[in-house]
């Protein structure tokens, strides 16, 4: 099968780089003044405040914030610890702030950043008494657990080989003090196996997660110095992730059973459930006091439940809006909760048997969030939210995704604000593939049952036509993928498509960066059984002449190491040889995260105001 644009995929390629000169400039052109006009107030909603990670210790809650154009990681209510401007001063280019740690002592601080919007960063480690810099890692490492004398670290090898000699991309944990840096486990796991490493809350107990795609787990566990003891406690063929050890029991959420989620513990190689699975998938859970705390996603949006260690139900928490909350930190005595809806950036709980608000922000106006359903292809029920102002101009912006086992729960798009002001509805699809509903909802919507996750998009948005609206239908990632499917399959059902960072080559996505690790999820094209269901569906090769294409942007930026420009491009061509009305934006300093604030928030009012353009 020959492939005309294959030359695309070399981002040196002077073609290349003349196609994204000349495309953005066409995109400029095309959105003219709009987004000048309207970036002032995406800017105002993008950069309020919004906390992304907290972290107890014994001296204090140390938080990581974006401020305005910058990302802060902060002890709260005091000091600043790391500023992105400082790292921007230092280094000369955008910095984007990955995520941190730190040991509960509150002596050391591992912080990751990458340079340009970049997946492959560099981790630093610091002395929280005197800010002096003890450790610099490239690329960034994740995992890093603090003890006494050192650290574990886990490293992604997206290059080159392990030091066991298994080749890229693969995952290796590291234990590193003065005597420098050793492997310590993961010896001989090949692609596609992901490694993770917590501390038990009372610091004696190393739990080990060993993950294949987003498929199965084993958890090993022992004492947190010495990793020659470390065993397999527990494993399934499903997703699987560890809570803490209490009284040398370990405790589990696994997804085994119906997929919906349930606490066991595991003593001596006996299993016992506390909770069981329920009606709703249970997503999260940490235990607080001797009791278990965990987040039930009900119709994609969280409650609260406490149960006691024997799984006996003691009290469920409801917020006043449909929301997502999750666990940044527990420590055994409290937990630390961050709560986000559609028109709340945030709040964060704690959680000491009692929920108490530390601090949040809230988007004052008149808005209200609703709910309701489609019914796909086969008479599956998909779950649709609805974002709502003062009134209604019956046009739509619906986002999906449904991939990966991620629940598209609410959370706040700077972006849609000024569009809801304007008299637009702003909807958020939850399809199979993700795990809004449990683990069998996850695997409906993958490897050759993908074209189900098509068929409840195609299900929303023809409702939503149906009642009159004009819809933009957007995705992001996979949601690229879902997009780009949906527009080649049924183009009648959407007035516009955006198409961010997207998966769209089913045939080389293995081929190209760290693809390969999607395997489990989409098929592997070299394998003619999933080369078949991958071909029937791939936007790639699914572009039709004889099909009239609604108004279509494709955006990329062209550091995204995650995923492949390419995809991006050679679609773009595709669909731009038949005269489609189809624009390319690509952002020159971002990768698949995004860049600074001001970068990020700029690629969002371009989507803005090629909704407002095209729906107006």
């Amino acid at each position: 099968m020959e492939d005309q644009y294959m030359w695309m995929e070399n981002l040196e390629d002077e073609r290349v780089l003349k196609v994204v000169e000349e495309e953005n400039k066409r995109f400029r052109e095309f959105i003219g003044g709009l987004s000048d006009e309207l970036f002032p107030e995406v800017w105002e909603y993008y950069s309020m405040p919004t906390l992304y990670g907290a972290k107890l210790t014994e001296k204090g809650i140390i938080a990581m914030y974006k401020e305005r154009e910058r990302q802060l990681i902060r002890w709260l209510g005091g000091d600043v610890i790391v500023d992105s401007k400082a790292l921007e001063e230092e280094l000369g280019d955008e910095v984007l702030l990955q995520g941190f740690t730190a040991d509960g002592k509150g002596r050391f601080l591992a912080y990751s950043f990458s340079i340009g919007g970049a997946d492959e960063g560099i981790t630093r480690i610091i002395d929280l008494k005197t800010g002096k810099l003890i450790d610099e890692m490239k690329p960034s490492v994740w995992n890093v657990t603090f003890l006494e004398d050192g650290y574990y670290f886990s490293r992604f090898y997206r290059h080159g080989e392990t030091p066991d000699g298994v080749k890229a991309p693969a995952v290796r944990l590291f234990w590193k003090d003065g005597n420098g840096e050793k492997m310590v486990f993961g010896e001989g796991l090949g692609s596609g196996y992901f490694i993770g490493l917590r501390k038990s809350t009372d610091g004696k107990t190393a739990m080990v997660t060993v993950t294949f795609g987003w498929n199965r787990a084993e958890i090993y566990v022992g004492p947190i110095a010495e990793p020659d003891r470390w065993e397999k406690a527990y494993s399934a063929e499903v997703p699987a992730e560890p809570i803490d050890v209490i009284d040398g029991k370990l405790y589990v959420l696994t997804r085994e059973g119906r997929g919906l989620g349930k606490v066991i513990r595991v003593e001596d190689g006996k299993v016992t459930e506390v909770p069981p699975e329920g009606e709703f998938p249970l997503e999260w859970a940490v235990i607080v006091d001797g009791k278990i705390i965990a987040g039930r996603l009900v119709h994609a949006s969280y409650r609260l439940e406490v149960y006691s260690l024997d799984g006996e139900k003691l009290d469920e928490v409801t917020f006043d809006l449909p929301g997502s909350v999750y666990p940044l930190d527990a420590d055994g005595k409290r937990a630390l909760l961050r709560y986000e809806s559609f028109t709340v950036p945030y709040r964060l709980y704690g959680f000491d048997g009692e929920l108490n608000l530390i601090g949040g922000q809230e988007i004052e106006g008149d808005f209200r969030v609703e709910e309701d359903f489609a019914v796909s292809k086969d008479g599956t029920r998909i779950h649709y939210f609805l974002v709502r102002g003062g009134r209604d101009e019956k046009k739509a912006w619906v986002f999906g995704y449904g991939g990966f086992n991620i629940a598209l729960t609410p959370r706040f798009f700077p972006q849609a604000i000024p569009f809801i002001k304007r008299g637009g509805t702003f909807a958020m699809a939850n399809l199979r593939g993700g795990s809004e509903y449990g683990e069998e909802w996850h695997r409906a919507g993958m490897r050759e049952n993908k074209q189900n996750v098509f068929d409840d998009f195609i299900a929303v948005l023809e409702k939503l036509k149906a009642e009159g609206y004009r819809v933009a239908a957007w995705g992001r990632s996979n949601g690229g993928l879902l997009v780009s499917a949906t527009l080649t399959q049924r183009p009648d059902v959407m007035d516009a498509a955006l198409i961010g960072y997207p998966v769209i080559d089913m045939m080389r996505f293995h081929k190209l960066y760290i693809g390969s690790v999607w395997i489990p999820e989409y098929g592997n094209p070299d394998d003619p059984k999933d080369r078949e269901f991958l071909l029937k569906y791939s936007p790639y090769h699914n572009v039709d002449p004889e099909k009239s294409y609604p108004p279509t942007l494709i955006y990329t930026g062209l550091h995204d190491d995650r995923v492949h420009p390419a995809h991006a491009l050679k679609f773009f061509m595709k669909l731009k040889e038949m005269d489609a009305p189809v624009y390319l934006r690509v952002e020159t300093k971002s990768g698949h995260m995004g860049a600074s604030p001001e970068t990020r928030a700029r690629e969002l009012t371009d989507l803005l105001a090629f909704v407002v353009k095209i729906l107006s």
